[in-house]
C-alpha cells in the first residue's frame, strides 16, 4: 500500500485537530452535555478525492444520526503509528482509527484496540472474505475491518507493446517470470528499459510478489513459533530483478532507488517500458501523462502460486478506550456498506475487501484498468509478514540493507540467505522467548 510523505504541517495538524477533539466539551463518557454521543474518526485519506469522500459520508451519517456524531479528524500516513502510540499512551486515541493491517500487531498485542469479533455485524463479517479477514487477525481477536487493498500491476506503454509484438497477458494468461524475463529484455532498446524497478523500499515488494511463485521466507509451527527459511521459490522474484538489472540490462539500475512516483517521468518520456507499481499509481498517471500518452494496465508475473500476491489492506479499528464502542462500530458498518465502499475506493483509486463491492459494474470498466484489477483481487493473501512480532526490526536492520545491496549486485544469493535467514532469525528469537 503506498504511505505518501507529507510535508511536516499534516503533522502540526493532526496534532492540533486531536488537541481539538478533547477540547469538544464532551464528558468522560464521550456524550456532550445534551446526551449526544460524539465520536472521532481519525480518517488517513489523503488524496482530495478520498478526502471528499470520507467527509461527505461522514456528513451523511451525522445528518441521519442527531445522538451519535462523528468528528473527523484528519490524519497523515508519515506519522501515524508514532502519533498512535503517544495518543494511546496519553488515554486520547480517536474512538474510529484509519491504518493499514501490517501496522496494527504492536497496538493489539499491546491492549490498545478493541476486539471487534463480538461487535461486528453479520452482514460486514460475511461480506469480507476470510483471506482478508486474516490480515487484522492477531492471536484469537480480530482488531481491524479490512476495506480497501490494492494489487501491485504493470503499468505498461502502449506503443511500445504494440511495436515489439510481444504477447500481451491478461489475468487469465500472465506471464511467467521466465517470459517476464525475456519480454522485458525484448522490449529494451537504444535508450530504453524494458522495466523499471522502484526499489527505495524493497522488502514489502520482494515478499509479497514472492507468494507468486510459492516464496513464503515467514513459516509458523504448531506452537505458534514464526522461523525464517530461504526456499527455492523466495528466490524466484528477487533472482528475476537481479538478473535483469546485471545480466540482461533490460531494468534500470538507477530505478532501483527510487520511489513508484520517481519512475513516472521516465516512463512518460519512453525511458521505460513498464513500472511495476500499486495499483493506485494509476491516479497520478491520469493526471501526469503528457497528452496522447496510451499506457496499460497488466498482471504481475505469476509462477507456481499463480497470480498470489501478499497486500496489507487498510483498516478501520476501534480504540480499547473508547466508551463507545458499539456506536463506533455501528459507523464502521455504515462506511462500509458496499455502495460506500465503493465511493471509497474509487476515491483512493484501490480495491474494496467486501464482495458485493467488487461486484459494482463501475469497478469492471477497462477505462484506467479497473477490470485488471478487479480480476486480481480473488489472488490477494495476507502479506507473509503480517502478524510476525518483530518483523520491524528484521525489514530495517536485516532485509532492507540485505536486499539492496543483492539486488545492486554488491552480494550473492548465498550472502542474501545468510543475512535474511540467520540474522533474521536472531532478531525474531528476541521477540519469542
Amino acid at each position: 500500500m503506498r504511505r505518501p510523505v507529507l510535508r511536516a504541517s499534516a503533522t502540526i495538524a493532526t496534532v492540533l485537530a486531536l488537541l481539538l477533539t478533547g477540547c469538544t466539551g464532551a464528558g468522560p463518557d464521550g456524550a456532550d452535555a445534551g446526551g449526544t454521543i460524539r465520536l472521532s474518526f481519525q480518517s488517513l485519506a489523503w488524496q482530495k478525492e478520498s478526502v471528499d469522500a470520507n467527509k461527505e459520508l461522514v456528513k451523511e451519517w451525522n445528518a441521519a444520526h442527531p445522538r451519535i456524531q462523528v468528528d473527523y479528524v484528519q490524519g497523515s500516513w508519515d506519522n501515524v503509528h508514532d502519533q498512535l502510540l503517544t495518543s494511546f499512551e496519553g488515554g486520547e486515541a480517536p474512538d474510529i482509527i484509519h491504518d493499514a493491517s501490517d501496522d496494527l500487531a504492536d497496538f493489539a498485542y499491546g491492549g490498545y484496540l478493541a476486539d471487534l469479533r463480538t461487535l461486528l455485524p453479520d452482514r460486514l463479517t460475511q461480506d469480507i472474505p476470510q483471506q482478508s479477514w486474516r490480515t487484522a487477525t492477531f492471536g484469537d481477536g480480530v482488531y481491524g475491518v479490512p476495506f480497501l487493498q490494492e494489487p501491485r500491476v504493470l503499468i505498461a506503454n502502449t506503443e511500445i507493446l504494440e511495436e515489439s509484438g510481444v504477447r500481451v497477458p491478461t489475468p487469465s494468461e500472465p506471464w511467467s517470470w521466465p517470459e517476464f524475463r525475456r519480454v522485458t529484455a525484448k522490449l529494451t532498446g537504444k535508450g530504453r528499459f524494458g522495466v523499471a524497478w522502484p526499489l527505495k523500499e524493497p522488502v514489502s515488494v520482494t515478499l509479497n510478489l514472492g507468494l507468486s511463485a510459492g516464496g513464503q521466507l515467514f513459516h509458523r509451527d504448531a506452537d505458534g513459533k514464526v522461523t525464517i527459511r530461504f526456499d527455492e521459490g523466495d528466490g524466484v522474484m528477487p533472482g528475476t530483478v537481479r538478473d535483469q538489472v546485471g545480466t540482461d540490462r533490460s531494468a534500470a539500475r538507477t530505478a532501483l532507488g527510487m520511489s513508484g512516483s520517481d519512475t513516472l517521468p521516465g516512463f512518460f518520456g519512453g525511458r521505460y517500458a513498464m513500472v511495476p507499481l500499486g495499483f493506485s499509481y494509476r491516479q497520478q498517471v491520469v493526471e501526469q501523462a503528457p497528452e496522447g500518452f496510451e499506457w496499460t494496465v497488466l498482471p504481475a508475473p505469476a509462477g507456481s502460486g499463480g497470480l498470489a500476491q501478499g497486500v496489507s489492506p487498510q483498516t478501520l479499528s476501534v480504540a480499547e478506550d473508547s466508551p463507545h464502542k458499539e456506536e463506533a462500530v455501528q459507523f464502521i458498518d455504515f462506511l462500509l456498506r458496499p455502495a460506500n465502499m465503493v465511493r471509497l475506493a474509487r476515491g483512493d483509486w484501490m480495491l474494496p475487501t467486501g464482495t458485493q463491492a467488487l461486484a459494482d459494474p463501475a469497478l469492471h470498466t477497462a477505462e484506467h484498468g479497473w477490470a485488471t484489477g478487479t480480476a486480481l483481487a480473488r489472488d490477494l493473501r495476507p502479506a507473509p509478514a503480517q502478524s510476525v512480532r518483530g518483523y520491524p526490526e528484521w525489514k530495517d536492520k536485516v532485509a532492507t540493507p540485505a536486499l539492496q545491496e543483492y539486488y545492486s549486485g554488491a552480494i550473492g544469493a548465498g550472502e542474501l540467505r545468510k543475512r535474511l535467514v540467520d540474522d533474521g532469525n536472531r532478531v525474531l528469537a528476541r521477540y519469542q522467548r
